[in-house]
């Protein structure tokens, strides 16, 4: 693709729409089930009516999925299996009303670009996009011609903009040289961006992800608390493209001791990046403590945490709303007292580690560059397993 110059070029290239992306609708590969349609429920509390991040009311998400070419890498021209995926905190002028936000780190070799401004104002005001490592500049120039083209005085008269773009590494089956996701595919993913179902495993930005030896991906998962705590949904989205094959844990059963073959030839530690999203009202404060509690989520599938990890956590409100340019000296914030936070940490808790195995048993086995099979986790398998030690009858 040509260097890009000039903020012209960015809008122009924004408006097309190449016939080698195509958005994710929502629907389930044929063969695969959500962990909870195999017989799965995990905690107590019961999902939204989708069991989704946008169960959240207004929370959109929208995925460009990029598959094309076989065999041997050509650095440059592919294989390509990779993609972008859109999350959007509400159906408003988020750039006008920003919601509270805050992130968390893990472990920290891996990059969510605009932290730092999230964290210095504690708001976030702009979609979150997720990607490939090396796609993170291209991905935030798209994020800029969407900006410049529905704010028009950005930069002139206006703030400029700061993109919040999140990684992971999907070079084992895509070719990541050719950072082929492009500034239209990522408009393209803001604007598709929908409320409802979710596609889940090998799209969007999960297109190339593997996790514990499997094809990962994308997975999300909400649960809605009861009246008297509250009444709030939590929603959370991942990109799971982290571990090894032993440590998965599938509801407290090591799953990856069982199911030992269909290893891929070509393998990493790899990372996660993990979204949450509530209407419950928070400040920054509170929204850090909760993105902190997915680890306990994400250590419940068995994943570890290594040197070599990127594993970064996001959460936003929607009960709440940052003007960008108040009239007025003061706004109000209404806050959960931190006697009742405990419902929210157990839901963040339990949809995190459901859209963990939604990404594992949504996904479906793709073959990547030179030849690499990162192989779906069989569900038939997977629920013989579950039966072995009690979890299913």
């Amino acid at each position: 693709m040509k260097e890009l110059r000039t903020v012209g070029v960015w809008i122009a290239l924004a408006l097309a729409a190449p016939p080698a992306a195509h958005a994710a609708d929502g629907r389930p590969a044929e063969g695969r089930k959500r962990i909870r349609d195999l017989g799965v429920a995990i905690g107590t509390l019961p999902p939204g009516p989708h069991n989704a991040i946008t169960d959240v009311d207004g929370v959109r998400v929208g995925h460009v999925t990029l598959r094309r070419g076989e065999g041997k890498l050509r650095p440059g021209e592919g294989p390509v299996r990779t993609g972008v995926t859109a999350i959007l905190p509400h159906g408003g002028d988020l750039w006008k009303e920003k919601v509270p936000a805050a992130t968390w780190v893990l472990n920290g070799t891996g990059e969510m670009t605009g932290s730092i401004w999230i964290g210095t104002q504690g708001a976030l005001e702009v979609p979150i996009l997720l990607t490939n490592t090396m796609n993170v500049g291209r991905v935030m120039d798209g994020v800029v011609a969407y900006m410049l083209k529905h704010y028009p005085d950005i930069g002139i008269g206006d703030d400029v903009v700061a993109p919040t773009v999140a990684e992971c590494n999907d070079s084992t089956l895509n070719d990541a040289r050719g950072i082929h996701v492009s500034i239209e595919d990522t408009v393209r993913a803001i604007e598709s961006a929908r409320g409802g179902p979710v596609a889940e495993g090998a799209v969007g930005a999960g297109t190339g992800m593997m996790a514990f030896g499997f094809k990962g991906g994308i997975g999300t998962s909400s649960r809605v608390l009861p009246a008297e705590r509250g009444g709030y949904t939590v929603g959370v989205l991942v990109n799971a493209n982290m571990d090894r094959r032993k440590n998965l844990l599938v509801d407290g059963v090591a799953v990856g001791r069982e199911i030992t073959d269909l290893m891929p030839e070509e393998g990493q530690d790899g990372s996660i990046v993990i979204v949450i999203a509530t209407d419950a009202p928070l400040d920054p404060l509170k929204l850090e403590r909760l993105a902190s509690k997915a680890a306990l989520g994400l250590a419940r599938t068995g994943a570890r945490s290594y040197h070599g990890s990127g594993d970064l956590f996001i959460a936003f409100s929607t009960g709440n709303r940052v003007p960008h340019y108040p009239k007025q000296r003061t706004y109000a914030l209404r806050v959960v007292a931190d006697a009742h936070l405990d419902p929210i940490f157990e839901a963040a808790q339990d949809a995190t580690e459901e859209a963990i195995l939604n990404a594992l048993t949504m996904a479906t086995t793709t073959v990547g560059r030179d030849g690499n099979t990162a192989h779906a986790i069989p569900l038939d398998r997977l629920v013989t397993a579950l039966k072995k030690y009690g979890r299913l009858d």
